[in-house]
């Protein structure tokens, strides 16, 4: 199953390509669950009871921009960095070193490696998203990567997109974005470039 994906990863993403983003939690690691069971954890220390539905639907936010979200939807006022760094913590006690990859897109970045530059980019902190590409071995293949807070803007606006086809010097057109949610997708299309749903492969 996973090989078959694989194949049909690189028959969508074949073409005059000179770069392929991809997103990390979701995308290139299995990890939405543990992500989202930190969000409940953290969001309980707080008092705050949240439906885990909405982590879904803000996949791809950054941490604090979500916390603002949050904080509007359930009328809290919870500090969106107090926040991050607690939700932070206890993602690297509890689950960084269990990820497991998404095989068939980790497979895709190693094979082209090389071939195509390769960047990250992710509304994670810049910490986590660096541990998680240690954890799955890829650390050394990925030339660039954008986290929450190396743009005034995180996705959905196209601002990380455009900040790693910058520093990669590859015009936006020439990128292929690789996400699993609707936020990174709108990133992608606002940056004018051409995109994958992973998830729905």
């Amino acid at each position: 199953m996973e090989q078959s994906r694989f194949l049909k990863l690189n028959q969508l993403s074949a073409g005059d390509y000179q770069a392929f983003l991809y997103d990390c939690d979701g995308t290139l690691a299995d990890n939405m669950p543990a992500h989202t069971a930190t969000y409940l954890a953290t969001a309980h220390e707080y008092g705050l009871s949240i439906d885990p539905a909405m982590i879904n639907e803000l996949a791809g936010w950054p941490v604090a921009d979500v916390v603002v979200e949050m904080n509007n939807r359930y009328k809290s006022n919870i500090d969106p960095t107090a926040f991050r760094t607690r939700k932070a913590e206890l993602y690297a006690a509890k689950y960084i070193q269990k990820i497991v990859p998404i095989d068939f897109v980790v497979q895709h970045l190693k094979a082209n490696a090389g071939k195509v530059r390769i960047g990250v980019v992710s509304g994670g902190d810049r910490e986590a998203i660096a541990q998680t590409l240690e954890v799955l071995g890829i650390a050394d293949l990925v030339e660039v990567l954008i986290c929450a807070g190396d743009t005034v803007k995180g996705k959905p606006f196209p601002d990380p997109f455009l900040k790693a086809a910058e520093l990669l010097d590859v015009e936006p057109s020439k990128c292929m974005v690789f996400e699993d949610g609707v936020p990174g997708v709108e990133a992608a299309k606002a940056a004018g470039m051409d995109w994958i749903r992973i998830d729905l492969i």
